[in-house]
């Protein structure tokens, strides 16, 4: 998520890790400096982003609460109160975005709870520049993660089962790339122009007995419905 992140503001960036070499490698791709340290990295920066894994937030906020000026964390799982408490008196704001933000189409989800109304600003201007900024209440960012921030893995999915059902029925694989994957970001789009009706878009799409009835017929009887239910349910749960 740093790198998309990074990617997608497309400026030079203050960054560390655990040894990896990805700091090294983010800061020659966009330009600034892989620092040797979470301190001097918070000393310098005005805001610090935390990417890193969920289960190492209080072994970094060691290092990095005594001298950070304000915090974001894009750390999945971690509530604002973990946060503040890992944190003391910094101020801290959660965020959720998802890798489209590498190409400015991602989505955030905010909580709607933390930080000083001067870093809420900060941050809604921030993450609106790659990508729509949501609020969402605290007690539902799991929910919310588990539509957006899982989202791009679900539709590859969803695309990649399209696709190979078109090539199994003799569809070279490079048309059914083109025209799945064109479809799915068409209809994206056509859906946000109409404020997202996905039921008026359907019935639009469906002539009775048509083709497209079957084949949403066929989706229903593979029960696509209660495997997305089920999906979110263990991401919540596991949350």
């Amino acid at each position: 998520m740093a790198r998309a992140l990074a990617t997608g503001w497309g400026e030079p960036v203050l960054c560390t890790d655990s040894g990896s070499g990805r700091a090294q490698a983010l800061a020659a791709d966009l330009g600034g400096e892989a620092l040797s340290s979470n301190e001097e990295l918070a000393q310098r920066a005005d805001v610090v982003i935390l990417c890193h894994k969920p289960g190492q937030l209080e072994a970094v906020a060691e290092t990095v609460a005594p001298h950070a000026k304000a915090v974001v964390s894009v750390l999945a799982r971690r509530t604002v109160a973990e946060l503040e408490s890992a944190y003391g008196g910094v101020p801290v704001v959660r965020v959720e975005p998802n890798t489209p933000v590498a190409v400015g189409r991602g989505v955030c989800t905010m909580a709607a709870s933390g930080g000083t109304p001067e870093l809420r600003a900060q941050v809604r201007e921030l993450f609106g520049r790659v990508g729509a900024v949501v609020e969402v209440p605290e007690p539902l960012m799991a929910v919310a993660a588990g539509c957006s921030a899982v989202g791009p893995a679900y539709y590859a999915l969803v695309a990649e089962a399209w696709i190979d059902a078109a090539v199994r029925r003799g569809l070279p694989a490079p048309i059914a790339q083109q025209l799945v994957v064109g479809a799915m970001g068409g209809t994206a789009a056509l859906l946000e122009s109409r404020g997202h009706d996905t039921l008026a878009l359907r019935r639009g799409v469906t002539s009775p007995g048509g083709t497209t009835a079957r084949g949403l017929a066929a989706l229903e009887r593979g029960g696509v419905r209660a495997a997305f239910a089920e999906a979110l349910d263990d991401v919540v749960d596991f949350a």
